[in-house]
């Protein structure tokens, strides 16, 4: 069972979601053995659903909700042990369309120099719209931008290309990149640990690119409530001020409190006009939790 690609899928309380998106990996020709599904203390019971469907899977059960980058780490720890070549991060609200395993490996196999690809994703509820074809990092709000967000999906996006992220919604990782660049860094707990890691890939010498012609379909957020909600805001403004930490440089910070910090106010106006003034005053007090040294952590996730 050495080499080869493994698979690493993080649940918490994922349902029968977590069946669509296994049998999709089946599907590409994944031996179950090679799956590591990783529970973070789930409820609903999803972790014995798997169990039984796919006694074979590797079947790690964490204490508590540790996260996505802390409960992948796992995972991939693993799957490394096991001798793995290449990791296939999934997420457990994720499906892969027939030969986008195939596709992405080939693409590793072909350019030595790339460390992780992914492929374009769409909307499962609507799967003529994209969800993305990876990102750009702008340093202005929220850190980055996600290529294609809610476009019609199209040719245009059916191509290969380099970009400065993917997500951990889908990416094939090579083995060559954790051991030169490290893991997920634990301390994120949920968000931009995707677009750290591919940071620091890039750092190390790793190209990191989207197979357009692969697609990969997502039922985006349904573990953090989705859209402009107080969770999700506060997440994503503690962990930007950590990626700042870790990548940023005069010009990235001055950019970052030009572009996001500063227009807080507008932005509080905007959204409370809207109904989701607590949507933007958690991303604020995110934001200041991160300047002061705080992380996300399980117990902070009803800001």
């Amino acid at each position: 069972m050495r080499g080869g690609t493994w698979v690493v899928v993080v649940n918490w309380n994922g349902g029968d979601t977590n069946l669509l998106c296994l049998r999709s990996i089946a599907d590409e020709g994944v031996a179950p053995a090679r799956i590591v599904f990783v529970d973070n203390a789930s409820r609903d019971g999803s972790d014995r659903l798997v169990a039984a469907a796919y006694p074979e899977a590797v079947i790690l059960r964490n204490a508590a909700n540790e996260g996505f980058g802390r409960g992948a780490n796992r995972g991939i720890r693993r799957a490394l042990e096991q001798g793995a070549e290449r990791v296939l991060l999934l997420n457990n609200d994720a499906t892969l369309v027939r030969g986008a395993l195939a596709l992405l490996e080939a693409e590793l196999a072909r350019a030595g120099d790339v460390g992780i690809v992914a492929p374009r994703i769409c909307l499962a509820r609507d799967p003529g719209t994209l969800w993305c074809a990876g990102g750009r990092l702008t340093f202005r709000q929220n850190l980055s931008t996600l290529i294609g967000f809610h476009a019609p999906d199209g040719p245009r996006f059916q191509t290969t290309a380099d970009v400065d992220y993917v997500t951990g919604c889908a990416m094939l990782v090579r083995r060559e990149v954790f051991e030169r660049a490290g893991l997920f860094d634990d301390d994120y707990f949920a968000y931009h640990e995707d677009v750290e890691l591919c940071a620091s890939a890039r750092e190390a010498g790793f190209g990191v690119r989207v197979v357009g012609e692969a697609l990969a379909l997502h039922d985006a957020h349904t573990s953090t409530g989705g859209g402009y909600n107080p969770r999700r805001k506060y997440m994503m403004a503690v962990n930007t001020v950590w990626f700042l930490r870790k990548h940023g440089s005069p010009g990235r910070w001055l950019s970052f409190f030009l572009f996001d910090v500063c227009t807080l106010p507008a932005a509080w106006v905007a959204h409370a006009l809207r109904g989701e003034g607590r949507a933007a005053l958690a991303k604020a007090r995110g934001t200041w939790d991160g300047l002061r040294g705080r992380h996300v952590t399980a117990e902070a996730l009803d800001p």
